[in-house]
């Protein structure tokens, strides 16, 4: 704690930063910042410089020094947000998926989300089943180095790129097999945009996995994509829950909870937990970040929610008007048309950097997000056939979905603590009358049906548990009160110390002023105390005149 206020107080003397940017095609952007530079201006600095004209899919992303990832924030100064000392190093991604990758209308935005997925792909995001790894692979090969030429790729060339964490020699094979065969006479352009239509209709696409653990303390993957939200467990999607389905995300400490509705009379309460209390934070930011970018038209549908809760600051969004693009097509386009972009250029450009959706203002309290319905036009017609087909869980893989630690993630830790507080049983519907008695803190009756073998001694732990919560509320809710009255007694106490202090005239001032014990703890305390303030003052605008000469 000592080094990182130390650290910023050196920063705060610096007028000029160094930001280090790490681009998607792994090529770095390096500029200087001043002190007070927003997000904004790094964002319009690069964009200025790239020409990039469809922005909205892009964001910046860093890590602080406990390993917990975040995006950063346009609205706020780049050094307040940055939790460790200059140089900085950020990363470019893509934060919002469009849902048909390959109808963009910008060539130069088609690429940058080219080189995203092939970056999902390699660190185990984007996971599939074998056939269609070998397409999408085939397809990278071919964009990269053209037409199979028997002159220049010797047996076993597929071998020499890294598309996925591991493979076998059998799928190497099979990548070559169909390079050589079945994409014969494709472009670099083609190849890319076939990648990018057989990638979207993968059930992992868009998927930028956030580590938890459900009620049974089973590792669990959870994650927003343009059609929804999904849970990932070993090589099966769990849950799927389209984006108008939802009715609230919730976090409290390490434990997130989705509200959704999939019947006229039922509900659905999924209850997952993060390792810490930031990543938790970090899921439910990206969530409502994710519903309002993808089924909100304009800015004005955000609804600006604070809690009424007396100790808590409520949740705010802030959007600024114009960046919640239109969903009537997959593409955004702001102002001219590039209307070629050279091959060359493409694969050494540098990649833009999100002007996005404004984060949130949040806090520890949760937050309603309410949906809104748009056209289907904005979902691809297989995928919403499928989701109309009520396929919730469907196989995801041959293998069990297991993201590369490249990619930084927040490490899940043990959540024995909140697994034993725990009152939600993941998938399981309730009645809008079982919702009111959770909402109200009330022990839920259970069926024995809705756990399968749980039965009775299921209902009755979860009763046991149920009370222990409502006592641990009611401790915290005691704690807060009397730390409030304290924080109050101390202010008031302050206030008459700077009241009897002062030159005011006024009656029972001046009685206590004429009180022995205020002339001793004037003389004694008040002010030595005095004098050592000044005296610090003093020599901190003594640094400071010293600094600026």
């Amino acid at each position: 704690m000592l080094s990182r206020f130390m650290s910023g107080s050196i920063r705060n003397l610096e007028r000029e930063y160094s930001c280090t940017v790490r681009l998607l095609d792994d090529t770095e952007y390096t500029c200087t910042i001043q002190r007070d530079a927003k997000g904004q201006y790094l964002f319009d600095l690069i964009c200025h410089h790239l020409n990039l004209l469809e922005k909205d899919y892009f964001g910046i992303r860093y890590v602080d020094p406990d390993k917990q990832r975040h995006w950063l924030e346009v609205t706020k100064s780049i050094a307040k947000q940055m939790k460790c000392q200059p140089p900085f190093t950020m990363c470019l991604r893509v934060k919002f998926y469009p849902p048909e990758p390959a109808f963009l209308k910008e060539e130069i935005t088609r690429y940058l989300v080219f080189l995203q997925i092939k970056r999902d792909l390699y660190h185990g995001r984007l996971l599939c089943k074998t056939s269609d790894a070998a397409m999408l692979a085939a397809h990278i090969l071919q964009a990269e180095i053209g037409n199979y030429d028997p002159g220049k790729h010797p047996e076993g060339y597929s071998s020499k790129f890294q598309f996925f964490p591991k493979h076998s020699e059998k799928l190497e094979r099979r990548i070559a097999d169909i390079h050589k065969t079945e994409l014969i006479g494709q472009t670099p352009e083609t190849s890319e945009r076939n990648f990018l239509q057989k990638a979207q209709m993968l059930e992992t696409y868009g998927v930028d996995p956030h580590p938890c653990k459900d009620v049974s303390g089973n590792p669990a993957f959870l994650a927003f994509t343009p059609f929804g939200f999904v849970v990932l467990q070993g090589n099966r999607r769990v849950h799927f829950l389209k984006w108008n389905e939802l009715t609230k995300l919730k976090f409290e400490g390490k434990t997130f909870h989705i509200y959704a509705n999939q019947q006229e009379d039922k509900k659905i309460i999924l209850t997952y937990f993060a390792p810490t209390p930031e990543a938790c934070k970090h899921l439910w930011k990206c969530g409502v970040e994710n519903q309002a970018f993808y089924k909100l038209e304009k800015s004005s549908q955000v609804r600006t929610v604070s809690s009424s809760n007396l100790f808590f600051k409520g949740s705010r969004f802030r959007f600024r008007a114009g960046l919640v693009p239109s969903r009537s097509c997959p593409s955004i386009t702001h102002g001219p048309r590039l209307t070629s972009v050279p091959r060359t250029r493409r694969r050494a450009v540098h990649i833009s950097i999100m002007e996005g959706l404004e984060s949130l203002r949040d806090s520890a309290h949760s937050t309603p997000v309410r949906s809104v319905s748009h056209g289907e036009c904005f979902i691809p017609r297989s995928r919403s056939q499928a989701a109309d087909a009520g396929e919730r869980t469907a196989v995801i893989s041959d293998e069990a979905y297991s993201p590369s630690d490249s990619v930084l993630p927040t490490p899940v830790g043990e959540h024995s603590v909140e697994l034993a507080g725990s009152r939600q049983s993941n998938g399981v519907p309730r009645s809008i009358e079982e919702e009111k008695e959770s909402e109200a803190g009330t022990p839920l009756r259970r069926e024995v049906g809705d756990f399968g073998a749980g039965g009775r001694s299921a209902q009755e732990g979860d009763s046991a548990l149920s009370e222990v919560e409502q006592v641990n509320k009611f401790v915290l809710s005691v704690l807060r009160l009397l730390l409030v009255t304290i924080g109050l007694l101390f202010v008031l106490l302050l206030l008459l110390i700077i009241l009897t202090e002062s030159d005011l005239d006024i009656a029972f001032l001046r009685d206590i002023r004429q009180t022995p014990e205020f002339e001793q703890f004037h003389y004694e305390y008040f002010c030595p105390l005095r004098r050592w303030f000044a005296c610090k003052l003093r020599w901190v605008g003594g640094l400071l005149i010293n600094k600026e000469d």
